[in-house]
């Protein structure tokens, strides 16, 4: 049989179970849970119409997923931004607020945190990926992204211990 060599249905099984729900994670950072189920399917199918699996399907998977998301996630801004021109200057309010708890803390945590701070975090911690990895998906040194994992666990210990910290002297 010639023609291109195809990923089996099998493997793809076997890299889809292990690393979809981390990558709905990490494609959360920038999208909304559906949004980002989309981008991580939209990615399967990319890797599954590829006439070779990469090497490190694992980094392939989340530089991939980090591409796209990224990608709407700007996309969205820019829609929001023009929206919020068009709308009126009215005050609002969100009742959701009154609905806090402690992944919210967790979440505000994340807030505090540089965008590369967060996304090294958030790849080590719910993507499980090695720093060697992570390094390889952002394009930056290994010694970068240790420095930026660290920073960010100090901010975030820092932050949940001290949630009511007053800023002022």
């Amino acid at each position: 049989m010639g023609g291109k060599a195809m990923t089996q249905p099998d493997q793809m099984t076997l890299w889809f179970e292990a690393h979809a729900a981390p990558l709905v994670l990490y494609a959360q950072q920038w999208l909304e849970r559906g949004q980002a189920e989309d981008a991580v399917q939209e990615v399967f199918v990319r890797l599954m119409l590829r006439a070779r699996p990469p090497e490190n399907v694992k980094a392939w998977l989340y530089r991939a997923v980090r591409n796209r998301t990224i990608s709407q996630w700007r996309a969205q801004q820019r829609r929001q931004a023009h929206e919020r021109n068009r709308a009126s200057n009215r005050a609002d309010f969100d009742s959701a607020s009154t609905l806090w708890i402690d992944a919210q803390a967790v979440d505000d945590a994340l807030e505090n945190l540089s965008p590369q701070e967060r996304e090294v975090v958030v790849l080590r911690t719910w993507g499980q990926m090695t720093l060697v990895e992570i390094s390889e998906i952002v394009g930056s040194s290994l010694t970068s992204v240790y420095r930026q994992y660290h920073q960010g666990l100090a901010v975030i210990r820092e932050r949940l211990e001290n949630p009511c910290k007053n800023k002022t002297p």
